[in-house]
């Protein structure tokens, strides 16, 4: 891990799986509320949450 970079997970909201159409709409949904927080980059999904790195 790169200093500045941290591990955190998102809790998502039910309704981003609940939408979701296929794996790729699934993806397009998480990356559309994961811009409220912008300082997050999504690495996976697991387990309703998003796993991200947090930069700052």
């Amino acid at each position: 891990m790169i200093v500045g970079e941290f591990k955190t997970n998102v809790l998502l909201p039910r309704w981003v799986f609940d939408q979701a159409e296929d794996k790729e709409h699934l993806k397009k949904l998480v990356l559309h509320y994961m811009q409220r927080y912008p300082d997050y980059v999504v690495k996976k999904i697991k387990n309703g949450m998003a796993v991200c790195e947090r930069r700052g």
